[in-house]
């Protein structure tokens, strides 16, 4: 991928864009409210419950996204929502507002799907945001291969590396856990589902697919932090540089006409790019 050096926002970098905002106070309200009078309601129709349990609680359609929201606890939250400011910050200025919040909620629910099937027979539910948090975190290692980031605030590896290594840590870890039974309260397999469904929509993505697309159809309006993502300008571009034969036909029957000098730039541009072909 390419590592662009200029942020595709027209409004600018924003420290705490919009989208990182609301999920990250959305994620310490329900985290709050675990707590409260209502935190025994939470608990028992938010986690993500495995797909064949029964009895008081069950597996419900709406926890593949209720569950993003709960945390077990604050080093849980505060680490999840930190390395989603460290890491989706510039993602969410690239890309904008509204393709990042379909990716991230995508990449959530695609590691909410993948831990289903890895926890069939599991009694524990699951919680947390950080499936689509690794899911932004391979995105910032395709989107930055070459960005260092200083491990323990020490150490620097660049991110293609940092992504690599850790996915193929939660990989051991997850197959660790499943053959050798450990007891680890972490769902390394929804952190991998989140990593594999991001990487797979950002191929989709490239080939010009968008859910961000489907919802600017669906809910028109307009995306104040960004018109489109970076890592797809390109394919942007070329798509509007396309000339058809008509229109070129068009180009040079005004040349016969009037002359080259009588075309407008943008004609011209089509011209160029015609023979360029």
């Amino acid at each position: 991928m390419n590592n662009y050096n200029q942020p595709y926002s027209p409004g600018g970098f924003q420290v705490m864009p919009p989208a990182i905002k609301t999920i990250i106070l959305a994620n310490i309200a329900v985290f709050l409210l675990q707590f409260s009078p209502l935190g025994i309601f939470v608990m028992y129709y938010g986690p993500l419950w495995p797909a064949a349990s029964s009895g008081e609680y069950s597996f419900q359609i709406w926890q593949l996204f209720t569950y993003m929201f709960m945390h077990g606890g604050i080093a849980h939250i505060l680490f999840n929502m930190f390395a989603l400011w460290l890491f989706g910050t510039e993602i969410e200025n690239y890309w904008g507002t509204k393709e990042f919040t379909a990716y991230y909620f995508i990449c959530g629910i695609g590691a909410a799907l993948i831990n289903l099937i890895s926890t069939i027979g599991s009694p524990y539910p699951t919680v947390g945001a950080s499936g689509a948090v690794f899911g932004i975190l391979l995105a910032f290692g395709m989107m930055f291969p070459d960005r260092y980031i200083f491990l323990y605030f020490l150490f620097p590896i660049k991110a293609k590396y940092f992504v690599a290594g850790y996915a193929a840590l939660e990989l051991f870890m997850g197959i660790n856990n499943q053959t050798m039974g450990s007891g680890s309260n972490i769902a390394h397999f929804a952190h991998l589902g989140g990593m594999l469904v991001g990487f797979v929509y950002i191929k989709f993505r490239q080939q010009g697919f968008s859910f961000s697309d489907w919802l600017d159809k669906t809910f028109p309006g307009k995306d104040t932090n960004g018109s489109g993502p970076k890592l797809y300008k390109k394919e942007k571009e070329e798509k509007s540089l396309q000339v058809s034969e008509a229109e070129i036909d068009a180009i040079l029957d005004k040349i016969s006409r009037s002359g080259y000098e009588s075309l407008t730039e943008d004609e011209k541009q089509k011209l160029l790019k015609a023979g360029n072909k």
